[in-house]
């Protein structure tokens, strides 16, 4: 209780936990919003998925190299990135960047 009151009662104190609370509110909302990125057709029970993220601008070298964490990069179009093999476990840490606005199948044949 000592150490609180002490943060508490500093400005760099205050500024340390109110960067924290923000931080982890960023992170509750990225979390949450992953969930609603994720179109309900992949969650139909197969183990891997290929899937169509689709960014809000032309996807860069970046992007492209964060999607290979979750599966093989097929190619890019348009502000899309086709991402082949992802595991049901990963599609939310796909969605999750603020980057991502849709995480939705790929078309057969893409």
């Amino acid at each position: 209780m000592k150490l609180l009151r002490a943060v508490l009662a500093s400005t760099r104190g205050r500024i340390i936990l109110a960067f924290l609370a923000v931080y982890l509110g960023w992170q509750g909302w990225l979390t949450l919003a992953a969930t609603g990125k994720v179109a309900p057709e992949l969650r139909e029970g197969r183990p891997r998925v290929n899937v169509l993220v689709t960014l809000s601008f032309p996807p860069e070298r970046f992007h492209v190299l964060e999607m290979q964490r979750f599966g093989r990069v097929s190619g890019t179009e348009d502000n899309s990135v086709e991402v082949r093999g992802v595991k049901q476990d990963d599609l939310n840490a796909v969605a999750r960047p603020y980057w991502v606005r849709r995480v939705g199948p790929m078309e057969e044949g893409g």
